[in-house]
C-alpha cells in the first residue's frame, strides 16, 4: 500500500519561506508524476505545483509562480515544494499527491494517491 507523508508545515510570517517534504513508501514512484494542493476550510483543494515522473516538467498556478518551487528526488522517493515570500493568502492544509504509472501530469482526482496534509499558517 503506498504511504506519502508530508512534513514541514508551520507557522510562518508574510515573506517567509517554508520548505515541504512528502515522503513516499510502498512503491517507488519515479513513474509516477506528484504534485501538491491545498485547501481551506470552506473550499475544495486546488492545484498548487506538479512534476512529471523524472522532473523534467513542472507546473504552477499563476498565484504561486516565481514563489514556489517543485522537485523530486526518486532516489530518495521524496517530492518538495520550496514556499518564498508567503503570503496569507497562501495559509491552508498542503497536500502531496501522487499518479500511480501516469509519467506526465493530469489534473489530480480522487483515484490517486494523497498524503494527510501538513499545515501551513501564514500569519503576522
Amino acid at each position: 500500500q503506498v504511504q506519502l507523508v508530508e512534513s514541514g508545515g508551520g507557522l510562518v510570517q508574510p515573506g517567509g519561506s517554508l520548505r515541504l517534504s512528502c515522503a513516499a513508501s510502498g512503491r517507488t514512484f519515479s513513474s509516477d508524476a506528484m504534485g501538491w494542493l491545498r485547501q481551506v476550510p470552506g473550499n475544495q483543494r486546488e492545484f498548487v505545483a506538479a512534476i512529471n515522473s523524472n522532473g523534467g516538467r513542472k507546473y504552477y498556478a499563476e498565484s504561486v509562480k516565481g514563489r514556489f518551487t517543485i522537485s523530486r528526488d526518486n532516489a530518495k522517493n521524496t517530492v518538495s515544494l520550496q514556499m518564498n515570500s508567503l503570503k496569507p493568502e497562501d495559509t491552508g492544509v498542503y497536500f502531496c499527491a501522487g499518479k500511480v504509472g501516469k509519467a506526465d501530469y493530469v489534473p489530480f482526482s480522487a483515484d490517486d494517491y494523497w498524503g494527510q496534509g501538513t499545515q501551513v499558517t501564514v500569519s503576522s
